[in-house]
């Protein structure tokens, strides 16, 4: 008997139906890797605020589309929102972001070469840059250089950087030195040098990534401050018109002054909704972005130099206030719309017991007139009574006049006499049998 090796069935042959979303998770976990970066790189970085949807993703990727078909290399696939690939006289890099696109520009450096001397962007074609779509909000230089011996001189960094506002710090475990000042430069660049203290390929693209990730989302986060300033005037004359209408609510004017006031609130209503659609994207985005601010300000492990502010105390003293009045604002614009509401409310439930107290009165009043219609009616139907009977007690007198006349022993004058009580009894009877059939006719049920 032979020993047959069967391998075991994959996961597809055991008839188990896949999620259709299943690969698509997973690839999401293994997208947008870090560079494997070896030291010395010049490098540069570009984001551009595209708008969001379908159409600008479609442009961006177009975009970058053509650079790969001018050095003759694979554009992105249809569906993807990232490209790695090498072009030759340097590396390109582009993601693709919710309402922004970000372009990386990598390139080794040649022996002899100066920080910041001819940064990738430069080897671009121009009209392909002329071609970007959207608004440049970030453009950076980043210089990953090794470490000198001597150590680099103070002379040289204010060579490259504004000293008054100058950020260093030790990362990675003391791997790497980071310097900035994250003002923008002459040439519409900001700067980071990174010094190579032993790390890693890996190390170095995690950390490079990282700090143009810092960069990116620090003025990403920005976007909401002006924003919220704008806004933060309306937020506050709107809040003084509710203050004096509130105030009026108390004086009670009447119905048609609660009308007029419930008009109002609905004005400010409408003004508190338009700022709030207007900011709810921004100022949620802001959060999120200067959430991963901090989370890649945290995963550089970053340790103190001699007489220099950390990049965590650069985002503290001048991140962290501006978000901080975005969040004010946030909360202000979420507070007075409660506060709209509820005196909406207070307002409107006022005027809903007004005009039940009127329609109190009204079914009063109604009813009121419906008692004197009845005794009207009673009234009416006591004279109709009298006034048939007469009509009747004069026919009867007339038909026993006629009979006398023929010859018959009849008293007129005492016929009509006697007739009275029974034609009043009997017009009485007929008029409330009458009233009767009308107030419960037949087949009503009642």
């Amino acid at each position: 008997m032979n020993n047959l090796h069967v391998s075991p069935a994959p996961l597809t042959a055991l008839d188990l139906r896949e999620h259709p979303l299943r690969s698509e998770l997973d690839r999401e976990f293994h997208a947008r890797p870090f560079e494997r970066l070896e030291t010395p790189r010049l490098i540069s970085h570009l984001a551009l605020l595209s708008g969001a949807g379908a159409e600008a993703l479609e442009r961006d990727r177009t975009q970058v589309s053509r650079l790969c078909a001018h050095y003759g290399v694979a554009p992105p696939a249809p569906a993807t929102v990232h490209l790695s690939v090498d072009c030759g006289p340097f590396r390109l890099k582009w993601e693709r972001h919710s309402e922004f696109s970000a372009y990386t520009f990598i390139r080794p450096v040649v022996p002899g070469e100066e920080w910041f001397a001819a940064p990738p962007i430069e080897l671009l074609p121009r009209d392909w840059r002329a071609g970007l779509v959207g608004e440049l909000l970030v453009a950076t230089h980043l210089a990953l250089w090794p470490e000198s011996d001597p150590p680099v001189k103070a002379e040289a960094l204010r060579s490259l950087f504004s000293v008054s506002n100058l950020n260093g710090c030790q990362v990675a475990d003391g791997a790497a030195m980071v310097w900035s000042d994250f003002r923008i430069h002459p040439d519409g660049f900001t700067r980071i040098l990174t010094l190579d203290r032993g790390l890693r390929a890996t190390q170095a693209g995690r950390l490079v990534q990282r700090l143009l990730n810092i960069e990116t989302y620090r003025l990403m986060a920005m976007l909401a401050f002006p924003l919220a300033r704008q806004v933060g005037s309306e937020i506050t004359r709107i809040e003084s018109q509710l203050a004096d209408l509130t105030g009026r609510m108390n004086q009670n004017a009447g119905l048609e002054q609660d009308h007029a006031l419930l008009a109002e609130l609905s004005t400010l209503a409408a003004d508190m909704e338009r700022i709030t659609a207007s900011t709810t994207y921004r100022f949620g985005a802001s959060r999120a972005y200067y959430d991963l601010v901090e989370r890649r300000i945290a995963e550089l492990r970053e340790s103190r130099l001699p007489s220099v502010q950390t990049l965590q105390e650069f985002a503290d003293r001048r991140l962290a206030p501006a978000m901080r009045t975005v969040k004010a604002v946030r909360e202000r614009q979420d507070s007075l719309s409660a506060r709209i509401a509820r005196a909406a409310n207070l307002l409107r439930t006022r005027v809903d017991v007004a005009l039940e107290r009127q329609n109190r009165d009204l079914l009063h009043s109604m009813d009121r007139r419906a008692d004197l219609q009845l005794r009207l009616q009673e009234t009416v139907e006591g004279l109709s009574v009298v006034v048939l009977s007469y009509y009747l007690v004069g026919l009867v007198s007339y038909a026993v006049k006629a009979l006398s006349k023929l010859g018959l022993p009849l008293n007129p004058d005492l016929a009509a006499g006697l007739a009275i009580p029974v034609v009043l009894v009997a017009v009485g009877l007929g008029i409330r049998r009458l009233r009767r059939n009308l107030a419960h006719p037949e087949g009503s049920g009642g």
